[in-house]
């Protein structure tokens, strides 16, 4: 039993009676009346067992936005309940409503919506519903705790969404009337067209013109339903800053960017996020949902404070790229990593795939290099200059072996991704 303070209030109201009216009978029936009417108020008020609470298990939300948690309650019983509801949730979740008054007629539904703006990816679980109901004076009650299971899951921002208009449109001119006049590896055979002055004379195709008027050539489309295997190193490095969040929260980013891409272009993607074990995998994924998959896949990812093993990290590649694929790799380059443990590893992956190696770059180690105006700043661009120095020594190791890199700040690396994509789509290198 619970008392309001309604009935807090009434009891001062009996002791100041008490007081200009002293004797014991003014105290013991002023206690008997307070004890009565706040026992039967309680027993007035609805039964716990009358009330059901459900809601959603799984609420999904984009990093930075609102959403709300519907709670629906239902007074299954043949008296008005009159209750405050407490919503615990966990501070990360932002919640902004935890309390709510209800006043539920017999027999009636009522839908309570929780608003929530998480400030992390990831899942946060909601506790116990705290439920008081109190009878119709409002002098005391009944407080229960309910267990109603629910989750939100926020969302990766995806940020560079704003980007996938232009590039998909760029995909499907590949894809469309201006199909690709080069025959590349792997490239789909689309038409025949005319021969214009300027076009590769290889591509020619002569006994199509033998048997026409005009000299004919062969058109080719950009290859479809090709694979893709995304690498994520989830390692002590990738909780490094860059700008105003980590390297992990800028490669998911742009892996969210390309996933996108490559399900308009017809293509499956594998994710792997490893660092010394698999942090979340996903497979075989391809069509309109990938981008959904992969920002559930990606939601709960978090940098791990161990060094990456690497070598465990191309044989779990290999386990899930059974064919030919396009392995794009996110980590972070300095020399002695690439020159110790990426090196080493790649060959393996080099036999039967392509790799592509993407990294963040810092913006603010790029412009500390070029102040000098203090002493502090000279030290500092000094500092600078070796960082990038060992990161173009890194590059230059990698791409002596035929590996391809893309290096960028967070800004600009979803779109230099996206055009990488769409240049090897192009290509037929894909």
């Amino acid at each position: 039993m619970v008392v309001t303070g309604r009935l807090a209030a009434l009891a001062a109201l009996a002791a100041v009676v008490a007081v200009l009216v002293p004797s014991w009978l003014t105290v013991v029936v002023a206690t008997l009346v307070l004890a009565i009417a706040g026992f039967l108020d309680a027993a007035l008020a609805g039964d716990a067992a009358e009330l059901t609470l459900t809601r959603p298990e799984l609420t999904t939300v984009r990093l930075g936005r609102t959403g709300e948690v519907e709670l629906v309650a239902v007074n299954a019983g043949l008296r008005t309940m009159h209750a405050t509801l407490w919503d615990d949730w966990p501070d990360s979740a932002g919640v902004e409503n935890r309390t709510h008054r209800l006043r539920l007629a017999p027999k009636t539904t009522a839908r309570l919506a929780t608003r929530v703006t998480p400030t992390v990816r990831g899942d946060r679980v909601a506790g116990a519903v705290t439920v008081r109901m109190v009878g119709p004076l409002g002098l005391a009650g009944r407080q229960t705790r309910h267990t109603v299971p629910a989750r939100v899951r926020a969302l990766p921002p995806f940020r560079s969404e704003r980007l996938l208009r232009s590039k998909v449109r760029r995909l499907r001119h590949l894809e469309g009337s201006n199909v690709a006049d080069r025959r590349g590896q792997g490239s789909e055979f689309d038409s025949f067209r005319e021969y214009v002055p300027g076009d590769d004379v290889r591509a020619i195709d002569w006994r199509a013109t033998a048997r026409a008027t005009d000299v004919l050539v062969r058109t080719w489309r950009p290859e479809r339903n090709r694979h893709i295997l995304m690498l994520l190193d989830t390692g002590r490095t990738s909780a490094g800053l860059v700008g105003s969040s980590t390297r992990l929260d800028a490669s998911i980013e742009a892996a969210l960017l390309l996933g996108a891409l490559a399900a308009a272009g017809g293509d499956t993607v594998d994710l792997l996020a490893y660092d010394s074990v698999p942090r979340a995998e996903m497979r075989g994924v391809g069509g309109k949902n990938l981008p959904t998959k992969l920002m559930h896949a990606m939601a709960g990812l978090t940098p791990t404070l161990v060094d990456t093993d690497i070598a465990a990290m191309v044989r779990a590649a290999l386990q899930r790229a059974r064919r030919g694929s396009l392995i794009v790799w996110f980590t972070t380059l300095d020399h002695a990593t690439v020159e110790e443990n990426l090196l080493p590893a790649l060959p393996a992956l080099q036999q039967r795939h392509r790799v592509l190696i993407v990294s963040v770059t810092d913006p603010d180690i790029a412009e500390a290099a070029t102040r000098r105006e203090t002493l502090d700043d000279l030290y500092t661009a000094a500092a600078a200059e070796t960082i990038l120095t060992d990161r173009a020594q890194a590059q230059d190791s990698l791409r002596h072996k035929a590996i391809a890199v893309i290096t960028t700040t967070p800004t600009h690396l979803p779109d230099a991704l996206a055009d990488e994509y769409l240049e090897r789509k192009r290509s037929a290198t894909l």
